[in-house]
């Protein structure tokens, strides 16, 4: 059987995934700008809400982003007061990276409005729904990611 030579965008996950990302983001934007913020700071603030003394290169994988991109993000968070950065007392080539008392409290004026945002997002659809489309994202993220590496992995041997 042949391949399809094309994909339509209304049938393509990758398409929908980052449509409805776009969306997110932009909203995310809007509620962000309200408080001086931008999404770049939200999800290295989410990250390090969760490990707190993080290193950049685990902000880096836990963001998806590439480490100059960590740099350049935790330097402007760095200069408004939000992360400071510590060398590791293990191995001094790296650097933890904590969050300041102002970018903790930031956790309890910020969360309302993700969960606001997810509401939004998540308005009409059946809860039953939503538990599936979670657990089906999840996976594919999983499936993408384990593909990426071993095509990398192959690309390093040739």
């Amino acid at each position: 059987m042949t391949p399809p030579v094309d994909l339509p965008p209304g049938d393509s996950f990758g398409f929908q995934v980052r449509r409805c990302h776009r969306a997110f983001d932009r909203l995310l934007n809007v509620y962000l700008a309200r408080k001086g913020l931008t999404s770049g700071f939200w999800y290295f603030l989410r990250a390090l809400w969760q490990e707190n003394g993080a290193t950049q290169k685990r902000l880096s994988q836990l963001n998806n982003v590439t480490e100059p991109t960590t740099v350049t993000t935790l330097n402007a968070m760095t200069r408004i007061g939000l992360v400071r950065r510590e060398r590791n007392v293990a191995d001094r080539r790296k650097l933890n990276v904590f969050l300041t008392p102002k970018a903790e409290g930031l956790k309890a004026l910020l969360m309302p409005d993700a969960h606001e945002i997810n509401a939004i997002a998540c308005a009409g659809v059946d809860p039953a729904d939503l538990a599936v489309g979670l657990r089906v994202l999840k996976q594919m993220s999983a499936n993408l990611t384990r593909e990426a590496a071993r095509v990398s992995a192959e690309g390093d041997t040739a």
